[in-house]
């Protein structure tokens, strides 16, 4: 058979067995293709499953049912193969920060059985806009941690791997570092035509991939591309920050009676999908001792998760 997505996970469930509780379910019947060349996005809240489902691509756990094919081979029939065809970036540093940048290169390299020609070469190729080429031989542990990040990217890269699977990689980086890091990975996916796969529960990074799946108590909610999913609630959303919770409640109830209007409240805020100018207007006019502020916005991927998720969001206080 010919395969043509990079990722092809049909059924998958997991469970975890607890010495003193119940059998939890982690993963809840998953299904999910990603296709060749394609920067992919697993998002959601942590505890939802994503470092599970990670850990079950990257070979360091065996699903409890279902099938997992990673470049149309079967993770359980083709484990080494498989290994050869990716490459790894673990939420946590694993570079060894007592060595130089080019000794963790070397050591890597090796692994995979890389000549030191090769492994000249393709540093020659990666280097010159990580901002990493004149720092190889400074220790690993004195680098920032963009570059820490950065320099972890080029490691994973080095065997160039057809598949880039990444476990929260900037977690601990400034909003500065962030951006840099993920312009990096766009650039080795463009230059490379990398598959690439990350978790994240930020929904801001979520949106620069092509496409994303939300995994939420181990199921997916919905996936399609960031745009598509946005689009469902519309062009614009109201967002009200009243004076305290009480406040916040009381105007939920008040907007709730309205027609085509879907409120969410969390603590003191209210997202208001489907207001017009006039309920808006009514609201300012009418209501103005409940809250402090009252805006429009775009709605955005965070959105759209508490939006699916609404029936728990709307209980919050």
């Amino acid at each position: 058979m010919f395969w043509t997505d990079m990722i092809d996970i049909q059924r998958v469930n997991h469970f975890y067995k607890s010495t003193r509780g119940p059998v939890r379910q982690v993963l809840d019947d998953i299904h999910l293709a990603v296709s060749e060349k394609k920067l992919f996005a697993l998002t959601g809240p942590n505890g939802g499953g994503k470092s599970t489902l990670f850990r079950i691509l990257a070979g360091l756990l065996q699903p409890g049912s279902g099938q997992v094919r990673l470049g149309g081979m079967d993770i359980r029939v083709h484990p080494v193969a498989v290994r050869k065809l990716m490459g790894i970036v673990f939420q946590y540093p694993a570079l060894d920060g007592q060595l130089t940048v080019l000794e963790n290169f070397q050591i890597h390299a090796s692994l995979y059985a890389l000549g030191k020609n090769v492994l000249e070469q393709t540093l020659e190729e990666d280097l010159g806009w990580t901002g990493l080429k004149d720092r190889l031989h400074e220790r690993a542990g004195n680098l920032s941690g963009g570059l820490q990040r950065r320099a972890e990217l080029v490691k994973a890269l080095l065997h160039r791997p057809r598949l880039l699977l990444m476990d929260e990689p900037t977690t601990g980086l400034d909003p500065g570092a962030r951006k840099a890091f993920w312009e990096t990975i766009c650039n080795f996916r463009d230059r490379l035509g990398l598959t690439v796969l990350t978790t994240t529960h930020l929904f801001d990074e979520a949106e620069q991939a092509d496409r994303v799946a939300i995994l939420h108590q181990g199921k997916i909610l919905a996936e399609g591309t960031p745009e598509s999913l946005v689009r469902q609630l519309g062009e614009e959303m109201i967002v009200i920050h009243a004076k305290n919770s009480e406040n916040a409640l009381q105007l939920q109830q008040k907007l709730s009676l309205k027609d085509n209007l879907t409120v969410h409240r969390q603590g003191r805020e209210l997202r208001v999908e489907g207001a017009t100018p006039a309920v808006i207007e009514e609201l300012i006019h009418q209501r103005q001792d409940l809250f402090q502020d009252i805006a429009i916005k775009r709605p955005t991927l965070q959105d759209f998760f508490i939006h699916i998720t609404a029936p728990a969001a709307q209980e919050s206080a």
